[in-house]
């Protein structure tokens, strides 16, 4: 083992014992990316220093937490999927029995996704928009300050009227002025943020939908199954699951979801599944 190596290993250490964030979890490319670009920021020497620099800036630490939580988002990101959770929306809206509907955005990240989720609601005639309530929660508490904001701006990498534009009347749910696109209260409304480890904390209960995309392509094989038994926990019987387009069910857990679109990663809990 390479003293480099040894020394992003007492990182990662640090970051799990110390911080509470189970870097162990995680696969070890997507680790080193994320710590070397800490690095570098930092401008110090290398593993060894930014590990001192760690142990006494609480600003690095908050930092480092950042850049260590998966933050890839978008609004309506893959419309397609969209396409396929308007679907969901539908048929959950038909069902009359149940009333509200929960939906759960799970480490939604700047918040783009649930609100893309509630605009939907909003925006499709044949959803019932007051009987959708969505859950939305991250494990970093910096994107979710965000999230509550509902407050987002163009950059040079990053098009939010692109994004927007899937929906052709988009200005009744975001107001827009020059490069600034803030989401409307009655949006916001329909969601509720709060933190949520998958890894860690216990699984909710008797979800109709749950939103969980491009998780688990970062995620250590070892912990993808049990990750998922939370979410399959976290769910109704017959409710519904969205992944990535990457991502798939572990073997293990083909009896306790049915694919209900293979292509789009939609699936549905089994009434008998465990």
């Amino acid at each position: 083992m390479t003293n480099e190596t040894a020394a992003l290993e007492s990182i990662l250490e640090y970051v799990e014992s110390e911080l509470a964030f189970a870097s162990s979890h995680y696969n070890d490319s997507y680790l080193d990316r994320r710590v070397s670009s800490r690095v570098r920021r930092a401008d110090v020497g290398g593993y060894e220093d930014y590990l001192e620099l760690l142990r006494t800036d609480l600003d690095e630490q908050e930092a480092l937490l950042d850049a260590l939580s998966i933050n890839v988002t978008g609004f309506f990101r893959n419309p397609d999927v969209w396409e396929g959770i308007r679907d969901v929306l539908r048929t959950l809206s038909d069902d009359r029995k149940r009333g509200r509907i929960r939906a759960w955005s799970a480490a939604c990240a700047d918040g783009r996704e649930p609100y893309s989720l509630s605009i939907l609601a909003h925006a499709d005639p044949a959803i019932d928009e007051s009987a959708v309530h969505v859950l939305a929660t991250d494990i970093s508490e910096t994107a979710l300050q965000t999230a509550r904001e509902g407050v987002y701006e163009d950059t040079r990498t990053t098009d939010i009227d692109d994004q927007l534009s899937v929906l052709k009347d988009y200005e009744r749910f975001v107001d827009r002025s020059g490069d600034t696109f803030r989401v409307r209260d009655r949006v916001k409304r329909s969601v509720t943020f709060e933190r949520h480890d998958l890894i860690n904390d216990d699984p909710k209960s008797d979800f109709d939908l749950i939103i969980c995309r491009n998780l688990f392509i970062y995620i250590d094989n070892e912990y993808k199954t049990p990750m998922l038994e939370t979410i399959a926990d976290s769910l109704r019987p017959g409710g519904y699951l969205v992944i990535g387009k990457s991502e798939t069910i572990p073997p293990s857990l083909t009896s306790v979801f049915s694919v209900c679109d293979g292509r789009l990663r939609i699936y549905r809990r089994e009434p008998t599944g465990s």
